[in-house]
């Protein structure tokens, strides 16, 4: 009886393994399933039976050519995507050094084989001192912007902004850390992001009165589409730096837009005027906040502050 019972569970085994096989085959989904006639439904990419729980097709292998699109929507046969971070768009290869692609341990002939590659690799890196320079001053820019924790589609616009640069030939008689910090603040202006020329002149390798200059050269030259900065925008930086309430953040906000769309801040500078919005917001909910306090964080003086006070009392009226 029992080998009875094994015979019959082996052919229903085969026949399973051969229905299956053959939808694989044929690309098509059986109606009903093979075992017990029950109905087949498709749940996480798997067709179970609902009835007894059967596994018949799963995941199937895509057999077709792994295509990705690039911005220029062209067809590239696998592999990572360019990026304007890298100097080499990421299409060099990198060679290993202890192990091998399936985590083998190398031998010291190996090794030193690798050594020798890595070297020689490492010398032809660079067409021309145009690809050094490229190199270095990308380096120079995804360092700034990991300082100052920015997003990545705002490093690839720096970078790319840093190519267009070098082929306009505009570091001729700049240096390459005063050009990518230009960049850098260029593109933190274009999206928007409030960040000063003293906040990218800290964790850059120039001082302020240098950036500005080099700014002020790729703007003239480049035509950066650099929007005007509102006051309102630097209001929740300075905020969270004072940690002032909830209160005189929404106060100082709403300051900041009504002299914006008043053209009262026209001609300011738009993080000192946001700074003496927060003062003003302050005062208003009688919350302790010295305007040397202020200055330091938007990094004015109390004289500064107390001239833009006189610009917010024209909100008030007469």
């Amino acid at each position: 009886m029992p080998e009875t019972i094994c015979l019959s569970y082996r052919i229903m085994s085969q026949t399973t393994t051969t229905t299956c096989e053959s939808t694989s085959r044929s690309g098509q989904q059986p109606l009903t399933c093979p075992e017990c006639e029950g109905t087949i439904a498709t749940i996480g990419g798997e067709s179970v039976c609902e009835s007894c729980g059967l596994v018949v097709d799963e995941y199937r292998i895509d057999h077709g050519p792994d295509w990705r699109r690039d911005e220029t929507d062209r067809q590239r046969r696998t592999g990572a995507a360019r990026t304007e971070t890298l100097h080499d768009h990421g299409l060099t290869t990198q060679i290993g050094r202890h192990r091998d692609a399936n985590g083998n341990e190398l031998t010291a002939r190996k090794r030193s084989q690798l050594g020798r590659l890595r070297r020689e690799q490492k010398r032809g890196m660079f067409e021309s001192k145009a690809d050094q320079n490229l190199a270095t001053g990308i380096t120079e820019v995804r360092r700034i912007l990991s300082c100052l924790d920015l997003s990545k589609s705002l490093r690839e616009q720096a970078c790319r902004l840093f190519r267009t640069a070098q082929s306009e030939d505009l570091l001729v008689g700049q240096s390459i850390e005063r050009v990518a910090a230009a960049t850098v603040y260029a593109a933190c202006r274009c999206n928007r992001t409030p960040r000063t020329i003293g906040d990218v002149a800290e964790h850059a390798k120039v001082d302020a009165d240098s950036l500005q200059s080099t700014y002020n050269t790729l703007n003239a030259e480049l035509d950066i589409p650099a929007p005007p900065r509102p006051p309102v925008a630097f209001v929740p930086q300075h905020a969270s730096e004072l940690d002032v309430p909830d209160c005189v953040r929404i106060t100082a906000r709403d300051l900041a837009t009504a002299a914006t769309e008043a053209n009262v801040a026209m001609g300011c500078d738009p993080c000192a005027f946001a700074g003496s919005c927060l003062y003003q917001a302050a005062c208003d909910h009688s919350y302790s906040l010295t305007q040397d306090e202020i200055g330091d964080v938007a990094d004015t003086c109390a004289q500064t502050i107390r001239s833009h006070l006189e610009r917010l009392n024209q909100l008030k009226g007469p």
